[in-house]
């Protein structure tokens, strides 16, 4: 279901992707991934249309929480040892109508920001449970 990452040389250019996803789902991964980091950075994703940006932010002490939007609460996390292995992916749990909009994953090390990723997440209402699609005028009333 998930690609594997295809960043094999060095990664110059900002990577941007597109992601689908109903809601209600589990969660969706929102996928970032850089081997050229240095190791005492700290990474955050945000969502530059919020008051309040930041959506996850790891340092080498840990996740930094104290300023995550509240609507992201308890629902973010990345892998423990992101920041040896430079996959910053960003697991998202329970993904709401309201999560869609535009991802960017950056770090910053010694005071130079360097955004690695743009993820554009698009939710999706269940109509489809609704509104099952018509064949071959079976549901036409008799």
């Amino acid at each position: 279901l998930f690609q594997s990452g295809s960043c094999g040389g060095p990664s110059l250019s900002q990577h941007a992707s597109g992601l689908e996803v109903f809601e209600g789902v589990e969660s969706v991964l929102l996928p970032c991934r850089d081997s050229s980091v240095p190791r005492s950075h700290t990474l955050v994703w945000r969502r530059y249309d919020l008051n309040s940006p930041i959506i996850h932010q790891r340092s080498r002490a840990g996740d930094k929480l104290s300023d995550q939007h509240r609507r992201y609460r308890s629902r973010t996390s990345v892998k423990t040892n992101a920041l040896q292995t430079g996959d910053f992916s960003l697991t998202l749990r329970k993904p709401r109508l309201s999560d869609s909009g535009t991802y960017t994953c950056t770090v910053t090390a010694i005071g130079n920001t360097r955004t690695l990723t743009t993820v554009q997440l698009q939710v999706k209402g269940q109509q489809q449970t609704l509104t099952p699609p018509v064949d071959k005028g079976q549901r036409l009333s008799h």
